[in-house]
């Protein structure tokens, strides 16, 4: 029994595996950790952990798994990982969480696919058929941007707009024109990738907090089909690990 923990800049996402299937999975603030015990249905055996918002937060997991008695791998990037290889140009820089995000796309979809992570930061990534990351964008997620108007600006508020076209307000103006820069962003990289390749067509892969805001804006604009998944992270933790005890595993 497995505790994959997925600790973003936000929140930490957490997912009970028992080898083949997700006994629970849900989120929460990283100053609540310490509670997470008593919300698990079973006692892990282990932890796999996958961190990017910083020392503060692996001491939390660290003393999580004190308290559970319990042995903590962290998750790294690297070279290559259950079927999927890291075109970076020095893998162990590619943040933890893009490459454990593309391991779980893999066991999603075989073909070429853009993955794309929108939370704190928005990172669109391209897996092409053969299982190769051929790159990426990182840019703000939507709360950033629109904060950083916020912040940064005399005149401008903490937009609560809605989406337009052809905005007529400043909340609707900040908002769309949060969602469009992303949006064009995903449509460019989507227009470098082939359409189809060894019979698996290009699917964009969509995951995060901002996943339900992006996608039936995506879909109008673009002929590739747009499926979101819950944690891509948790399932790539989840896919490394069966992997890597050759069990076998369903994602799906």
């Amino acid at each position: 029994m497995i505790l994959c923990l997925d600790a973003g800049n936000s929140r930490l996402k957490w997912g009970l595996w028992d080898g083949a299937t997700w006994l629970a999975r849900a989120a929460c603030a990283h100053a609540e950790l310490s509670a997470l015990p008593a919300v698990l249905p079973a006692p892990p055996t282990r932890a796999l952990a996958c961190n990017v918002a910083g020392p503060a937060v692996a001491t939390r997991i660290e003393a999580l798994a004190v308290r559970l008695a319990m042995p903590l791998e962290w998750f790294r990037s690297g070279a290559a990982d259950a079927g999927v290889t890291n075109g970076y140009e020095r893998p162990a820089q590619l943040g933890d969480d893009r490459w454990a995000a593309l391991i779980g796309a893999r066991g999603h979809h075989t073909g070429p696919a853009l993955v794309i992570m929108a939370g704190t930061a928005t990172t669109i990534d391209a897996l092409d058929a053969t299982g190769a990351f051929r790159g990426g964008l990182i840019l703000p997620g939507l709360d950033l941007m629109q904060r950083a108007l916020a912040r940064d600006t005399a005149d401008l508020p903490e937009a609560q707009g809605e989406y337009r076209a052809m905005p007529t307000n400043t909340d609707d103006a900040i908002f769309s024109g949060c969602l469009d820069a992303t949006l064009g962003a995903i449509e460019r990289m989507a227009a470098r990738m082939p359409r189809r390749a060894a019979n698996a067509e290009f699917l964009i892969l969509l995951s995060g907090g901002a996943a339900p805001l992006l996608a039936p804006l995506l879909a109008p604009h673009l002929a590739p089909p747009c499926r979101v998944f819950d944690n891509l992270v948790l399932d790539g933790l989840a896919r490394h690990d069966a992997l890597r005890q050759r069990a076998p595993v369903d994602l799906l």
